[in-house]
């Protein structure tokens, strides 16, 4: 069983993973994913297990706390970015996270130059960010769109949190 130290060595900042990377990627597919995850639920693991299926190596960017507000607004995360971060990289489908602060992953896509970038199927590729296209397509990373799971999302299990508390 790992130790919850060494999955804390898989959540590694930006330039610390670019080079992990180089040296693990030679004839391997690189998937790499985005997102808040936060208060995790089945819907977000079947998306990453389904994620890593597409590749070798799944990193998973996860977006910085003040991100997430500008996002999602002020009472969000639940959960701060490392924590976010330290549960996802325990999870045997993921194999590095890092945490970035921008609104949009482009420095990641083009830092991390993933072979395959997926997105839930709340997005289009037509619905991604121009910004995000462009370095999607000058990396030649193909992108993969994967359905939603039924009955998950972190947002409606706030809302119904809120509503029991409320009542």
């Amino acid at each position: 069983m790992a130790r919850l130290s060494d999955n804390l060595r898989r959540v590694q900042p930006l330039a610390r993973l670019q080079k992990t990377l180089s040296s693990l990627r030679r004839g391997k597919k690189v998937v790499l994913t985005n997102g808040v995850f936060d208060l995790l639920h089945l819907g977000h693991v079947t998306y990453l297990e389904k994620a890593r299926r597409l590749g070798d190596l799944l990193v998973v960017a996860v977006n910085g706390d003040e991100s997430v507000r500008a996002l999602k607004g002020p009472t969000r995360p639940v959960h701060p970015e490392a924590a976010r971060a330290g549960v996802l990289a325990a999870l045997r489908c993921v194999d590095y996270c890092t945490i970035f602060h921008d609104l949009r992953v482009t420095d990641v896509i083009l830092t991390i130059r993933p072979d395959v970038y997926v997105k839930g199927g709340d997005y289009t590729v037509g619905s991604l960010n121009p910004q995000e296209r462009r370095a999607l397509k000058e990396v030649g990373a193909r992108v993969k769109i994967l359905p939603m799971v039924e009955g998950y999302s972190t947002t409606a299990a706030l809302r119904k949190i809120f509503q029991e508390v409320a009542s």
